[in-house]
């Protein structure tokens, strides 16, 4: 290189970065070992409003205060593991854009609600998952092992296509306010889950899957807020697949 290209490239390197701006992130601290309240930290973070609010999370956290708790994996809206409460909605901090937040105003960042929590923006996903397990989330076929693919024609694919998005991140079911409310309800994600081998027409355990979700505790504990469909990062219609399932129960008898 050049050291004419060298020095510009240290001048530039020198100059103020304008699209950097200064936001405040407030956070909603929990640790069991220091206090049994919850309390909410500023963070003041000279970022540019085009990165993710797991950016700032990250920054915060390697620059800041390691401390801060929270989980992440693909950091790309496939894994589900970054949901949490951002400025009072249920989303992945991985896909929400600074910019789109209002940064003049605090961010605020909490854990997602109904659920127990542990840490910071950690939360017991326990619940979640067991539910989750309950609905039987696999295919289920009788006879002997297949010697080739189960075939399905794609009008029958597209019958459950909605509901296979599910990345099972809980933003639905811990936005419903009957699942804030009771932690038994199975909620949406369990639902969906159900719906999506309900629905398959190469299964054999549809009567099973209704008859669970036919209990106290299942979907008719819905009374279609519509939260789980605004809350859904990957554009689910949750409350449609729910409906659907209640009509099942109600027509499967005839």
């Amino acid at each position: 290189m050049s050291s004419a290209v060298m020095d510009k490239a240290e001048a530039e390197a020198k100059q103020p970065a304008s699209h950097l701006i200064t936001a405040t992130f407030r956070i909603r601290r929990f640790n069991p070992e220091v206090s049994e309240e919850a309390s909410w930290e500023d963070f003041q973070l000279e970022i540019d409003p085009k990165e993710r609010v797991l950016d700032a999370l990250h920054q915060i956290k390697w620059e800041i205060d390691g401390t801060l708790t929270f989980r992440r994996s693909c950091a790309h809206g496939i894994c589900g593991s970054d949901a949490m409460r951002i400025n009072g909605r249920n989303r992945l901090a991985c896909k929400t854009l600074i910019k789109d937040l209002n940064p003049d105003q605090p961010i605020t960042v909490e854990a997602i609600k109904g659920l127990t929590l542990l840490k910071d923006l950690v939360v017991d996903m326990e619940p979640f998952f067991q539910a989750y397990r309950d609905v039987m989330p696999f295919l289920v076929t009788s006879g002997n092992e297949p010697t080739r693919e189960r075939l399905q024609s794609a009008e029958d694919r597209e019958r459950f296509d909605d509901t296979t998005k599910c990345i099972l991140c809980a933003a639905c079911t811990s936005s419903c306010p009957v699942f804030w409310n009771d932690g038994q309800y199975f909620g949406p994600a369990a639902i969906v889950n159900a719906h999506r081998f309900i629905f398959d027409s190469r299964d054999e355990a549809g009567e099973q899957r209704l008859e669970i979700l036919n209990d106290k505790d299942g979907v008719w504990r819905c009374r279609t807020v519509f939260n789980c469909t605004e809350a859904c990062p990957r554009g689910i219609e949750v409350t449609k697949a729910i409906q659907e399932v209640k009509r099942a129960l109600i027509t499967r008898r005839f």
